[in-house]
């Protein structure tokens, strides 16, 4: 039986880690008493560290992704436009010869 994704917004993220980081405990334990699985919590304490290597937000660093994410989409598609143009000119000068 297949359980549903749970999705945690920035705010509550952030506060498991203060939380996390306040209590001097592992985070496995502090996951454990949170009702979340380990890695997901250990996934939020690296990207924290993340950020705050990079000086910019968890917020910030989530709409980079997002963008690029985008970026490399539309780039995919400009290429399959590109190469489907290369081919019928060439189609097309190969049947005016």
């Amino acid at each position: 039986m297949s359980t549903k994704r749970r999705k945690f917004t920035d705010e509550y993220k952030a506060e498991a880690v203060r939380i996390w980081r306040e209590s001097g405990k592992s985070v496995r334990r502090v996951a454990v008493e949170l009702g979340l699985t380990p890695s997901a919590l250990e996934r939020w304490v690296k990207q924290e560290k993340d950020a705050q290597q990079l000086g910019t937000t968890r917020a910030s660093l989530k709409a980079e992704r997002e963008e690029l994410l985008r970026l490399r989409r539309e780039n995919e598609l400009l290429r399959q436009e590109r190469d489907f143009l290369r081919s019928a000119a060439a189609y097309f000068a190969k049947d005016r010869k």
